[in-house]
């Protein structure tokens, strides 16, 4: 039995004490930028989004506060024709995505060799963590790229900016700055379609794999980057088919780099969708744990994103991490796979109205038993687009 002191019973005198404050230190941080946040959990046009001069970056910036579960932010900085950024450091993971200029980068730790290299639209990489680096526009137009990073939980855990942003202590075990090759664009491939780099020169043509358990003539690329504690994936599916649904914790992030369709997202259970629209330069974020989404082409070329989530490569490489999603296994066997012949057959026949508006066909009759459009992709993981 549970005993109250007079102090704790309703209407006794601690009625009277002071309420304990609450503060988020990562909100604090981020309103004080003098920056615009955006909130919700898409961004239809990351190239359009208005952006406000940013001190701490040298250009002009946002902040896109789009999980709702805070595990991780983005922010997109613009800078100026030859224009440059501020050198940094921080305690938080950061991958950055070029979306269009072109420029250099510099890395180093303090008081060591600097490596530049440098990227285009198109260009993925990530920050080691806690080395320098800056960034330079070496064109005669702004460019412009998205940074997706841990800073939320980095913040909240250690409740000082001042250390997060300042610390001098050097993790030379992931970057000791002498590897003239970290950033240039060599990686190895490992099994289950890891490839691990410093630096992708462009996400929109690296090579991706066979993964037919997926569905939809799908292939994809898993990067390790930087032995970053945040991860990405490259996905790519063939005109006129679309991935089975699958779920997983929330918070990732989906940039669109190529192609034309929709997202849509839902509770386990439920009948009613939310949906996304997009095209190269759209962002999602998959919204609350255990949703599931699913992903359509609709447009007349192949479709690729990039996803950016929790955990380090999947944590292959120190065999820790989060727990295996297991998002090719089919729900009905423990997994957290929608195969098609469970899926709502409005969903499909969504997609083939799509499809047909932008003048596409349909590929899924290997697929989905009530499709009635061509022979695409088979159980089998034919292609038939190279």
């Amino acid at each position: 039995m549970t005993s109250q002191t007079s102090e704790s019973r309703p209407g006794s005198r601690s009625d009277s004490l002071p309420v304990l404050g609450r503060t988020d230190p990562y909100m604090d941080w981020a309103k004080a930028q003098g920056v615009p946040i955006v909130e919700g959990y898409y961004v239809e046009d990351m190239a359009s989004l208005e952006l406000a001069p940013w001190a701490r970056k040298g250009g002009r910036g946002a902040i896109l506060n789009l999980d709702r579960t805070n595990e991780k932010d983005a922010h997109i900085v613009e800078l100026a024709p030859g224009g440059t950024s501020e050198p940094e450091h921080h305690l938080y993971d950061e991958i950055v995505y070029v979306l269009s200029g072109r420029g250099a980068t510099s890395i180093w730790q303090d008081g060591g060799h600097k490596q530049t290299f440098e990227w285009g639209a198109g260009s993925l990489f990530a920050i080691p963590l806690n080395a320098w680096y800056q960034h330079f526009n070496s064109s005669s137009e702004p460019a412009r790229y998205i940074a997706v990073t841990n800073l939320p939980p980095t913040l909240r855990q250690y409740h000082n900016a001042e250390f997060v942003f300042d610390c001098p202590f050097q993790f030379t075990d992931r970057f000791g700055g002498e590897e003239e090759s970290f950033f240039s664009g060599q990686g190895t491939l490992y099994q289950s379609r890891i490839w691990e780099t410093g630096f992708v020169p462009d996400a929109r043509t690296l090579k991706v794999y066979e993964w037919k358990e997926r569905g939809g003539g799908g292939s994809q690329v898993r990067l390790q980057l930087a032995e970053a504690a945040i991860s990405a994936h490259i996905s790519r599916f063939q005109v006129g088919t679309y991935k089975k649904a699958h779920r997983h914790g929330p918070g990732a992030h989906l940039l669109i780099i190529e192609g034309k369709g929709f997202s849509l997202f839902w509770p386990t259970g439920a009948t009613e969708f939310e949906r996304v629209d997009w095209q190269p330069g759209t962002l999602a974020v998959v919204p609350f744990d255990e949703c599931l989404h699913q992903h359509f082409n609709s447009g007349k070329t192949p479709a690729r994103y990039i996803a950016i989530l929790s955990g380090s490569g999947g944590g292959r490489k120190y065999g820790i991490g989060p727990r295996r999603i297991m998002s090719d296994v089919s729900m009905e066997d423990g997994g957290n796979q929608l195969e098609y012949e469970l899926e709502d057959p409005e969903v499909h026949r969504l997609f083939e109205a799509e499809v047909a508006a932008n003048g596409a066909t349909c590929r899924m009759k290997a697929l989905v038993p009530w499709c009635t459009g061509e022979v695409g992709p088979t159980a089998g993981g034919e292609w038939g687009d190279g």
